[in-house]
């Protein structure tokens, strides 16, 4: 069937498109709260500098998914294909604010700049970070397939379903349950028309009904002092246009940029690891789209960003099948794409951003998380659902190191005086929960994929998956030691951090080694061959 034949919208892009849009604000909200409200960083210039060209390069991204997704409906002739999900990631969306465009901000007036010189120089900064990341994960795109056919599914499904469950479930779960009454109704509406397919009494999206009731709730009872502590009407932000032409501006923040590379670097990797994955769930979901080209199309819309100065990288999102599951197609990131990236010209997102509640976004987030998870245990072999619940555990380690570096919880003396103490029974306690944090994508992976080796009793392939670790951990690229996951050169390391990092990577060698010693066992007589999970289609040939 022809691409022009398909459908540009079905009912389902409605959903689709207002759970996309919920990402994209959630995460914008973010970004502000912590450079406006933490830093005291001037609102114009991020509202009115940053979010433009960040939403820009939502929207390419999506027009891109979008094409990519109409021709393969047009490939296949099939009206079901649903489009990648894109926009800004949320991790490394964190990462940049609170550990590079704040701190930065920070320097920038401690070295005598007045505020609003200081925000123009941090929003340089901003954009040629992006254009870094940008290219770092141009140039990696093409190895894109080649991990796909390496790594077992479980473990590129696995990893990023520990990611939805721990970050993207229990974090918004958190921000749902703050406005116990809002957020709850919220997410039991989203719950009864996407999971159990409920019928509403109104012919409007689910999506939509769940976030007016819910807006309603939060204003109507706020308004009547009936709300959660703390209520009160945003001050709201006048429209204002702001094109985000390209420029030249990236240029003059590059210099700036490299004491930040440690962090950039692998925020940029993790994207591409990202990307990967979530190629895979769109596959499992019966969409197979190249990774190849999902990488290419993240990395041209980042680039683009940063160009127009944007501050924040762009993803694929790992909820594909979500999305198919509300029957979203190609329209819904086309709508979003149109939506973030005029809204971001015109001022609108920035006035979304304050006036939609957090109880009311948070809930989608929880939904797409629960599906993620479950999709990934339903497109694995059951055999190797010990080996994901093991890849969860990073990504725990990681949530609990957001937590306790936030300097609101526990001072900054104090956390360094946790992560430095030694008390007799082993490495410090919060030492050991930061480097299991960092690199907690591919952490997971390789842990996933050491152990579905194991079941399958490939050992000597564990055995290389787990000196890929050893050799990753020297470096920090894995479990660094550096508290805000930056890498390093082994050499330079000190004191504990150097003690630490020899712990981790000794640990992956000793077993590494154990296995190999395991492999040269005869095999027993009538035993089972070692099979590639639940059929060749699963998992590659390996040793």
């Amino acid at each position: 069937m022809p691409a022009s034949k398909h459908r540009w919208f079905v009912p389902g892009d409605l959903n689709g498109f207002f759970g996309l849009v919920v990402d994209n604000l959630s995460i914008l909200g973010f970004i502000a709260a912590a450079l406006v409200g933490i830093f005291a960083m001037p609102a114009d210039v991020v509202f009115q500098r940053m979010f433009p060209g960040t939403a820009f390069g939502v929207l390419v991204g999506n027009l891109v998914y979008t094409v990519m997704a109409r021709r393969l409906a047009a490939k296949t002739g099939r009206d079901d294909v649903t489009a990648m999900p894109l926009g800004l990631d949320a991790p490394t969306s964190i990462g940049m604010a609170l550990l590079v465009l704040g701190p930065a901000f920070v320097a920038f007036r401690q070295g005598g700049m007045e505020d609003d010189a200081a925000a123009i120089a941090t929003w340089q900064l901003g954009a040629a970070s992006l254009v870094v990341m940008g290219a770092l994960k141009f140039v990696l795109s093409f190895f894109g397939d080649a991990v796909t056919r390496i790594a077992p599914r479980a473990a590129l499904l696995g990893s990023i379903a520990g990611i939805a469950l721990v970050l993207m479930g229990f974090l918004p779960l958190v921000e749902t349950f703050r406005s116990p009454v809002v957020g709850f109704v919220t997410l039991g509406l989203l719950l009864y028309v996407l999971f159990a397919k409920g019928r509403l009494p109104v012919r409007l999206p689910g999506v939509l009904v769940a976030f007016l009731v819910g807006t309603a709730l939060y204003y109507g009872l706020g308004l009547v002092g009936l709300g959660a502590p703390g209520f009160a009407l945003p001050q709201g932000a006048a429209l204002h246009v702001a094109i985000p032409w390209p420029s030249l501006a990236f240029v003059e923040g590059l210099p700036a940029t490299v004491p930040y590379l440690p962090l950039l670097l692998p925020f940029g990797l993790l994207m591409v690891v990202g990307g990967i994955n979530v190629s895979e769930s769109a596959r499992a979901a019966g969409d197979d789209y190249r990774t190849r080209d999902i990488l290419l199309a993240e990395a041209f819309s980042t680039l683009v960003a940063g160009v127009c100065g944007g501050v924040a990288q762009t993803t694929p999102y790992i909820g594909q099948p979500a999305y198919k599951h509300m029957g979203a197609r190609s329209g819904y990131t086309l709508l979003t794409g149109l939506f973030v990236g005029i809204g971001g010209m015109l001022g609108v997102i920035s006035g979304l951003v304050q006036w939609l509640p957090l109880a009311v976004l948070a809930p989608i987030i929880v939904y797409v998380a629960i599906d993620i998870t479950v999709q990934a245990f339903q497109a694995t072999p059951s055999k190797h659902a010990a080996a994901m619940v093991l890849g969860f555990l990073p990504s725990v380690a990681y949530l609990v190191a957001i937590k306790a570096g936030n300097p609101a919880w526990i001072a900054p003396e104090q956390f360094a005086r946790l992560a430095t103490t030694v008390d007799g029974h082993g490495l410090p306690e919060l030492a050991v929960i930061l480097a299991l944090g960092n690199g907690f994508i591919i952490t997971s992976m390789l842990w996933i994929s050491t152990v579905v080796a194991m079941i399958d009793g490939r050992l000597l392939r564990a055995a290389v998956c787990l000196l890929v670790a050893a050799a990753l951990a020297l470096f920090g690229l894995i479990h660094s030691v550096d508290p805000r996951g930056g890498i390093y050169l082994p050499w330079e390391l000190q004191g504990l951090p150097a003690v630490v990092m020899g712990q981790f990577v000794g640990a992956y060698v000793v077993l590494a080694a154990v296995l190999g010693l395991l492999s040269l066992q005869k095999p027993q007589v009538g035993a089972a061959a070692p099979t590639g999970g639940a059929g060749a289609d699963q998992e590659p040939s390996g040793m």
